[in-house]
């Protein structure tokens, strides 16, 4: 999951992406909101976290363009602004779940998972291919019913390449995906990943590489398969 922190109180943004990361949700930060429109219209974001007193386009402003674009990405607005009335506003611009400052951030990425899970393109919570059973909600992911342990990290790119259905994803798009905005795009950092998921995932090795192109789950995997033995 990658999500947009509009937020311009950085010590409370950088807070917030720092934990989220933890919980292996990429997140870039907007400190206003002609930043945020300019991120929003450079990469796709699942979520977009909003504060609604920010410089520039308020966040109120940010959500309607969002609703605009006819994207059906969701909008958690996350305010000190906590009467009834302020809540009911922000719900009429669009806006699908409401977060009152101060929060726990537990609460904030139990409500992220949830607001993922009923996103516009209506994913299942629980994703099947291959013998892969993967759980985004729980983090939990089987093959052929063996429980399997993951980093952080290891179940960010296992989940963006199930998502695909088979379909190759490239090392940018993983980069973009599963990792951030800061993320070195001359870095070694996918290639190693891959590699280390299909060692935890086990043979016959169920990540193909396509050389050239990317990486996508291999819906017949095989040991002699070319490409799927190599990150």
């Amino acid at each position: 999951m990658r999500v947009l922190i509009v937020e311009d109180e950085p010590y409370l943004a950088e807070a917030i992406r720092d934990g989220l990361r933890l919980e292996a949700i990429a997140a870039d930060i907007a400190a206003d909101g002609d930043t945020a429109l300019e991120l929003l219209g450079i990469n796709t974001y699942d979520i977009a976290v909003l504060d609604r007193d920010i410089p520039g386009p308020s966040g109120d402003e940010v959500a309607k363009r969002i609703v605009a674009s006819g994207t059906g990405m969701p909008v958690l607005m996350l305010t000190a602004a906590d009467r009834l009335d302020d809540k009911a506003s922000g719900f009429e611009l669009g806006a699908d779940d409401y977060l009152t400052k101060p929060f726990d951030l537990l609460e904030l990425v139990l409500r992220l998972r949830a607001l993922d899970r009923r996103r516009a393109h209506n994913r299942p919570p629980v994703r099947e291919i291959a013998g892969l059973r993967v759980d985004p909600f729980r983090r939990e992911v089987y093959r052929d019913d063996r429980y399997i342990a993951l980093t952080r990290k290891q179940f960010a790119v296992l989940d963006v390449l199930v998502a695909a259905e088979g379909g190759v994803v490239s090392a940018e798009e993983l980069l973009e995906r599963a990792w951030d905005e800061n993320a070195d795009p001359f870095t070694n950092a996918v290639r190693i990943t891959v590699s280390a998921l299909r060692k935890r995932l086990g043979e016959p090795w169920i990540i193909a590489t396509v050389p050239g192109v990317g990486y996508r789950i291999d819906t017949a995997p095989g040991p002699g398969q070319e490409g799927s033995d190599r990150a």
